[in-house]
């Protein structure tokens, strides 16, 4: 027995466009809204660097604070 004139598969068509949609408007939402995590990586990133430069060896304490406090004006 045939449901309409297309029988179940323009039922399936329909929740796959419902489904391709619902993504669609999650990722554009998500790309407004930023991903906050990311940012705030971003932001620590350049302390943590430097804090290993100076661990390993390669800056010592006057060029770290010095460089600190030029980070921290950005």
């Amino acid at each position: 027995m045939m449901h309409g004139i297309y029988g179940y598969g323009l039922i399936w068509m329909f929740v796959f466009w419902l489904i391709l949609i619902a993504i669609g408007v999650y990722l554009l939402v998500k790309f407004i809204k930023g991903d906050n995590k990311s940012s705030k990586n971003n932001e620590k990133a350049p302390l943590q660097i430097l804090q290993s430069r100076l661990v390993k060896g390669e800056i010592d304490e006057t060029e770290y604070e010095y460089l600190k406090i030029i980070l921290n004006q950005k």
